[in-house]
């Protein structure tokens, strides 16, 4: 059973997400600000982080590109799942070393289907 990190400062956001993927048959850890996904990271070392963008602190940009360049965690793909729709960010979270984006609200088949893609 593959396991996914879900990092989302709103707490409505991770139950809908954990509910979604544990009903696909995923292991859901789940980390409420940037700093904690980091962490969580390490300690949990998931097969692919749900990111989301805009949290206090660190955001989901920042602690992309810290996961990328920490050589414990910079083989764990990451997926930006946010509200802001814009192409720049896009472009901005691919830069970062986000191997997808999506934009909420994520449709579960969507969502399923590109984590698929990505861990084969």
């Amino acid at each position: 059973m593959a396991s996914i990190l879900v990092v989302d400062d709103s707490p409505t956001e991770i139950h809908v997400f954990k509910t979604m993927l544990e009903k696909n048959g995923f292991e859901v850890s789940t980390a409420q600000s940037g700093e904690e996904g980091v962490a969580r990271a390490k300690q949990v070392k998931p097969d692919l982080i749900l990111m989301d963008v805009v949290m206090p602190g660190l955001n989901g940009f920042q602690a992309t590109r810290q996961l990328g360049n920490d050589a414990e965690t910079s083989s764990i793909p990451v997926i930006i799942v946010t509200t802001k729709d814009q192409e720049t960010d896009k472009v901005w979270a691919m830069r970062q070393g986000a191997k997808d984006y999506i934009v909420k609200p994520a449709k579960e088949a969507d969502l399923m289907g590109r984590i698929k893609a990505i861990l084969g």
